[in-house]
């Protein structure tokens, strides 16, 4: 991928690597076809439990596959649970499929359905991508199961996204999150792994409900080289916008990627309002092309990075449920 300035759109590079391996207890992906294929490898050799929770899950040619896989499993006599969100799913999983898995023996929720007696809850969401297979493997980030994230179902203008695969420690923490979640705990945090690996993060406990603000703002101030966003919804809010700024003035290489072509309009021109300020700061926007960016990473200075599900704007830090990695680990972060 060759990136350029705000008025110089990034170009993608299909020569990229689809899957970047790292360390043994990490693999990251770049494409949706080999992050597919694995999860479905691991649901498919699961032995006690296949837990998914996901923002997005259409009944189309990549969730069938997956609706396959989980009922399969289910009749094995494994313990499948299935979160969707009621918003981000609306229309695209239907009742039929709930069914289906239900009559297989999956549990299916759906997160936060409308309900006259509770109506503002609606707007917080589930936003979470998330599957957990027998407390030995975790997959994290921004695809959801849908066929847009596909190359073989919907070609090159498949969206480019990042996930990562965790085994070890991490994938015990993402098993115990998913689990308090389930049992109406979202506020619970795992104590941090060990070897220096990192930390699975919601982006809210009991102590701090702005938790994930508050990781990014600490890496934009303690960025001494570069710091390089990635985010598909980029509305930072001024204490995020100060960051940036006097992350640039003290001459840090400070990059943000956004998507020239957004799913959401609204956004889109939001985020738009706030460049004129960051641009005249030092702050460099580049705009990808020529598909739809959907990946949610920060890395800064070789030492600190993040990869989840959470974006840069109000709903992320505010409103929604997220899940974020956080490390140290010198391999992931280059």
């Amino acid at each position: 991928m060759m990136s350029g300035s705000a008025d110089t759109p990034a170009r993608d590079c299909s020569s990229a690597p689809e899957v970047v391996a790292g360390a043994a207890w990490y693999t990251l992906y770049t494409e949706g076809d080999d992050l597919f294929d694995a999860m479905l490898a691991a649901i498919r050799k699961a032995r006690r439990r296949v837990w998914l929770a996901t923002y997005i899950f259409a009944a189309d040619d990549v969730g069938r596959r997956f609706v396959e896989a989980l009922g399969e499993r289910a009749r094995a006599g494994v313990d499948v649970r299935l979160t969707v969100d009621a918003l981000g799913s609306f229309l695209l999983f239907p009742r039929r499929l709930e069914n289906a898995l239900c009559g297989q023996g999956v549990k299916v929720r759906r997160y936060h359905r409308w309900h006259w007696r509770e109506p503002m809850r609606y707007n917080r969401r589930d936003h979470r991508k998330l599957l957990v297979v027998d407390a030995e493997e975790a997959f994290l980030g921004g695809f959801n199961i849908h066929r847009q994230e596909s190359r073989r179902a919907s070609g090159a203008q498949r969206w480019r996204d990042t996930h990562i695969r965790l085994t070890g420690e991490l994938a015990l923490q993402a098993s115990e999150l998913f689990n308090a979640f389930w049992n109406g705990r979202p506020d619970w945090t795992p104590a941090p792994a060990a070897a220096g690996w990192g930390e699975l993060l919601p982006n809210y406990s009991r102590r701090c409900r702005r938790r994930l603000r508050g990781i990014y703002r600490d890496m934009f101030d303690r960025a001494r080289r570069y710091l390089y966003v990635t985010t598909p919804y980029f509305v930072p809010d001024r204490p995020m916008q100060k960051g940036l700024i006097a992350a640039a003035r003290r001459g840090v290489d400070v990059r943000v990627l956004v998507p020239r072509k957004s799913d959401v309009r609204l956004v889109q021109w939001a985020s738009r309002a706030a460049y004129a300020g960051l641009l005249v700061n030092g702050v460099h926007i580049f705009e990808y092309l020529p598909r739809m960016l959907h990946a949610k990473t920060i890395v800064s200075d070789d030492d600190f990075a993040s990869v989840g599900t959470a974006n840069m704007d109000y709903r992320s830090f505010f409103l929604n449920y997220e899940l974020n990695l956080f490390s140290k680990n010198r391999d992931l972060c280059l």
